[in-house]
């Protein structure tokens, strides 16, 4: 592994927050085998250490050099020199800092509180099954392939609609008109896509037609006026299990986190001021 070139800068807020957690007064740390370092009186624990070595150089310390070790702790020391300085010259008040390093401080914990509860309820393949069969049954049923000409205004193209409608070849005028530098040179064609991966209008407009059909009038949508030619329909094929398990599993586990944490929340005494 090359030098590990890690300013101050580079650690990310978890860690400045993990490193900030485990200030504690010199008396009480100094000469513990826990941690690492102690900075004008505020402890780097070896777990802190530990935790930012593995996200900053991806494996454990055990698995570096002695100068990439060392490396990385002058480097949270020096992180924590700033984070004092930040707090003695009045810019850990400031409110954006202060906002910042509540909402990662929300993020942290919801993310360990997910871990924790899921650790023995991992889902099962019946569970995983059930999902899939949702997903799939909420899957659009055809995917269209179409060609589309991108312009500015909606005069420019009904004018295009005008010139189709009189015998012109629909991808010359998309090489000659179009806004879209992705599909202009393959004649506004765009392959072929489900109607959810477009915006709602084009989707809207693609779904009411058939193969072969343009588009009578304009399509406006945030990026433009489209004029739309569908070339071809097909029935959608869904994606084999295995090939998204992985995110099965996170849908799974992301809906029982969701359960448990409605259940907190109705039990919370919650007063808004909105």
């Amino acid at each position: 592994m090359n030098r590990i070139l890690v300013t101050a800068c580079s650690l990310s807020l978890a860690a400045m927050l993990a490193a900030c957690a485990q200030k504690t007064d010199t008396k009480a740390v100094a000469g513990k085998a826990d941690n690492v370092a102690v900075v004008d009186g505020h402890a780097i624990s070896r777990n802190t250490y530990n935790h930012y070595v593995k996200g900053v150089a991806g494996k454990p310390p055990e698995d570096l050099t002695a100068e990439q070790r060392q490396e990385l702790l002058e480097n949270l020391v020096r992180a924590e020199v700033i984070a004092s300085e930040a707090e003695r010259n009045g810019a850990a008040a400031n409110d954006e800092t202060k906002a910042i390093m509540d909402l990662a401080r929300l993020q942290t914990l919801q993310q360990a509180s997910m871990a924790a509860y899921m650790k023995d309820r991992k889902p099962s393949e019946e569970e995983l099954r059930a999902e899939y069969d949702l997903q799939v049954a909420a899957m659009p049923k055809t995917q269209y392939r179409a060609s589309h000409i991108l312009v500015p205004t909606e005069d420019a193209a009904k004018a295009l609609i005008k010139q189709l409608q009189g015998g012109a070849a629909f991808d010359k005028l998309a090489k000659a008109s179009s806004t879209d530098a992705g599909s202009k040179d393959r004649g506004g064609d765009l392959d072929w896509f489900s109607p959810d991966a477009m915006t709602p209008e084009f989707a809207t407009a693609v779904k009411a037609m058939k193969k072969g059909d343009t588009t009578p009038a304009p399509v406006k949508t945030q990026f433009g006026y489209h004029v739309i030619r569908v070339t071809d329909t097909r029935e959608s094929a869904p994606p084999p299990f295995e090939s998204v398990k992985d995110r099965l599993v996170q849908i799974v586990e992301q809906k029982k986190f969701k359960a448990y944490t409605d259940g907190l929340v109705t039990k919370a005494k919650v007063t808004k001021s909105l």
